[in-house]
């Protein structure tokens, strides 16, 4: 029997049906909450610029509004998760061609500085990744992660006292030394032992509720 295909990025299949009514605008907004940040930086890290990655987001999302009706939520046919990297480097690659497109229409042809200057256009469409390779899913897979764990840390924000959340910030987060966190915050350092157990579980039990969540 083959193995059921991997899905890094989990969908749930009753989101992905409920996607499929245009009007449904409390799914449509927990798709765009779910994926644009994830969208928005592997745009990024392929070469474009804030204003350009923006216009990926956009573009992905109104690809995905204008095919979902096509997409069958079947394993066996592929995971919504690589159909979205598809998707999405595709986008990538038309920001690629309008800008390049952008200085071949300047008037008056190539000037002086453009001739002398490698500004590596064709190059960086040729470094798109491809939705079948190994990079970006890579890229893919190390953002969706990042922006699971920022989710989840928001949650636990809103749970713990803003002073218990400052001292875990300081010593997990920003890598400050134990001790330099109780001076800096003036407490004890007992209290960011505390802080960093507590928040540490609570952290965790909140990425793997969000991960059962999107299933």
């Amino acid at each position: 029997m083959p193995e059921r295909p991997f899905d890094p990025i989990p969908t749930r299949h009753s989101l992905l049906n409920r996607l499929k009514d245009w009007g449904d605008q409390t799914s449509w907004q927990d798709f765009f909450d779910t994926y644009w940040r994830l969208i928005y930086k592997v745009a990024v890290k392929a070469g474009l610029t804030d204003t350009e990655a923006q216009e990926v987001v956009q573009e992905t999302v109104i690809t995905v509004a204008n095919k979902i009706v096509e997409f069958k939520t079947d394993p066996a046919r592929g995971s919504f998760s690589a159909w979205l990297m598809q998707t999405t480097r595709w986008r990538i690659a038309d920001q690629f061609r309008k800008r390049q497109a952008g200085l071949s229409s300047t008037p008056g042809g190539d000037t002086p500085a453009l001739q002398g200057e490698d500004t590596g256009l064709t190059d960086a469409i040729n470094r798109v990744p491809d939705p079948a390779g190994v990079r970006l899913e890579t890229v893919w897979n190390e953002e969706w992660e990042k922006n699971l764990t920022a989710a989840a840390l928001e949650q636990v924000k809103s749970q713990v006292s803003p002073r218990q959340f400052q001292m875990f910030d300081l010593h997990v987060l920003q890598n400050l030394s134990v001790r330099d966190t109780a001076r800096t915050l003036q407490v004890r350092v007992a209290s960011v032992y505390m802080a960093k157990y507590r928040i540490s579980r609570m952290l965790k039990k909140e990425v793997q509720k969000l991960q059962k969540k999107m299933f």
